[in-house]
């Protein structure tokens, strides 16, 4: 059974930072690309960064230079560094998995950016 569960979102002031976290189980860690989605009522769920097994990342264009998506193994955790954080930040934020084309989601993790 193909289990997510993300960590670290809270309020955090414009230009603060935050690390989420997504603990896996359920699946061979190491071989899969992990990803970072987010979204905002009524909005559609958006890629925020995509990691490979392999350590290859990309990234959406608006958290380019600010946001780091990376990998522990061992630990079977991705995680997503956030600096400088914006108002627009703000969302839930999703962990991802791709297994044989079906999509696995955390629960999500809110994240609001306001003063």
């Amino acid at each position: 059974q193909v289990q997510l569960v993300e960590s670290g979102g809270g309020l955090v002031q414009p230009g603060g930072s935050l690390r989420l976290s997504c603990v896996a189980s359920g699946i061979s860690f190491s071989v899969y690309a992990m990803g970072w989605y987010r979204q905002t009522p009524g909005k559609q769920r958006e890629l925020v960064a995509r990691i490979t097994g392999g350590g290859s990342t990309n990234y959406a264009d608006s958290v380019k230079g600010r946001f780091t998506i990376s990998r522990d193994n061992t630990k079977k955790t991705v995680y997503l560094q956030m600096h400088s954080l914006k108002p627009e930040d703000t969302a839930v934020y999703y962990c991802n998995v791709n297994l044989a084309r079906l999509d696995y989601w955390g629960q999500g993790t809110q994240v609001t950016v306001s003063s």
